[in-house]
């Protein structure tokens, strides 16, 4: 029996399904963004990319924690 997914990856599956783009492609905008800090790149998700608070921070805090 496989273990469900927790934490921020557990937002994935809704966020592709909501924004049409693989996880892939926000990462590759978050890694490639100027900005560094956490918040700066949730409120940029949010602003020029329309995500909501909660998925925009599960993808910063996973892509983060993973290494730019």
């Amino acid at each position: 029996m496989t273990e469900p997914v927790k934490g921020p990856a557990s937002y994935f599956p809704s966020i592709e399904k909501k924004y049409g783009h693989p996880i892939a492609h926000w990462q590759d905008l978050i890694r490639t963004s100027p900005l560094t800090q956490h918040m700066q790149l949730v409120t940029w998700l949010k602003s020029e990319h329309g995500l909501g608070h909660g998925h925009a921070n599960a993808l910063v805090a996973h892509t983060l924690a993973e290494g730019r």
